[in-house]
């Protein structure tokens, strides 16, 4: 039993990760109809550049508490990022709108090899040291059985998942209660009509990207903050992961971005877990990877349109 609550554990911590990524994946693909596949290496960024804020801003202010300090360099990064997402979108996505689909993919590849080469040259290749500011003091989860060892987990898992599901529930109400989100909604529907209707599409295509590279850049550091380190390349896996996700879920669907998300973590947790237990490690976390691209085929053989189903606005 506390096998399965450790890795139910471990699940959720993933699970909100890949959340976060795959909805900028989806807010994108369900305004323009295109893949941002530089979503995962905005994530990168945000993390690096957040390590950065974290140094200068523990060199300024070495008697700032720890916990300001993650917080104003995660919003500092946050907002890099979205300045990056808005450049991206100008750059290589805009003039591509009405072109074949494959066109936008390509720069999108692009742009993803770029972002991974400027941060090799700046950060260098090998991976850099994530501050632990948040406390790593084990807590033990117990099942009650006394003949099994307590599952484990620590205070940033935690903080991890609460803010990822806090984020998840306010993106949520702006989409669906607010003016920007009636904006977003109506140039998914029809940009032309939506310009006709006092809309500039230009200003909400770029605030949706503004938002996808924040919520990446959260990701990013929440992951870093996990896992102890940052580098070059560590947006592209869980890019790839969190596309995974959000076609589980359904794309262009914001609450089956979520629950893909989620449910892709648990099946990696899980798979990796139980195939570790009975085949006694041959078949551990070196094969993680494994159970999300067998989602992936799944889906798309079996369901196309995801859990939830795509949603899409029917353009004329």
């Amino acid at each position: 039993m506390d096998i399965f609550i450790q890795q139910l554990l471990n699940g959720l911590v993933l699970g909100s990760l890949y959340a976060l990524i795959a909805l900028g994946y989806t807010m994108v693909y369900g305004i323009l109809r295109i893949i941002n596949f530089a979503h995962g290496d905005v994530l990168m960024i945000g993390a690096l550049i957040g390590l950065c804020a974290i140094h200068l801003l523990q060199s300024a202010f070495p008697s700032l508490p720890n916990v300001v300090v993650l917080i104003v360099a995660t919003l500092i990064a946050m907002a890099a990022c979205a300045l990056l997402a808005g450049i991206i979108e100008r750059v290589a996505y805009r003039r591509l709108r009405n072109a074949p689909r494959l066109a936008p993919l390509i720069s999108g590849l692009g742009v993803s090899l770029l972002l991974q080469t400027v941060a090799m040259l700046v950060w260098t290749r090998n991976p850099q040291l994530f501050p632990q500011l948040l406390p790593l003091d084990p807590i033990e989860v117990t099942s009650g059985d006394i003949t099994h060892a307590p599952a484990i987990t620590n205070m940033t898992a935690i903080i991890t998942v609460v803010i990822a599901m806090l984020v998840m529930g306010g993106l949520l109400l702006l989409v669906e209660r607010t003016r920007l989100g009636r904006s977003m909604r109506a140039v998914a529907e029809n940009p032309q009509v939506a310009s006709l209707m006092g809309i500039n599409p230009n200003a909400v295509i770029v605030l949706t990207f503004a938002i996808g590279g924040a919520l990446a850049a959260l990701a990013g550091i929440m992951m870093a903050s996990n896992y102890g380190s940052a580098h070059f390349y560590m947006g592209f896996l869980p890019g790839i992961k969190a596309f995974t996700a959000a076609v589980l879920g359904g794309i262009g669907n914001l609450k089956g971005a979520m629950l893909g998300g989620v449910l892709l973590g648990l099946i990696e947790a899980l798979g990796t877990g139980y195939m570790g237990e009975l085949t006694d490690g041959v078949f551990g976390s070196n094969y993680q990877d494994v159970f999300a691209f067998m989602v992936l085929i799944a889906v798309l053989v079996l369901r196309p349109s995801g859990l939830l189903g795509e949603r899409l606005a029917v353009r004329a």
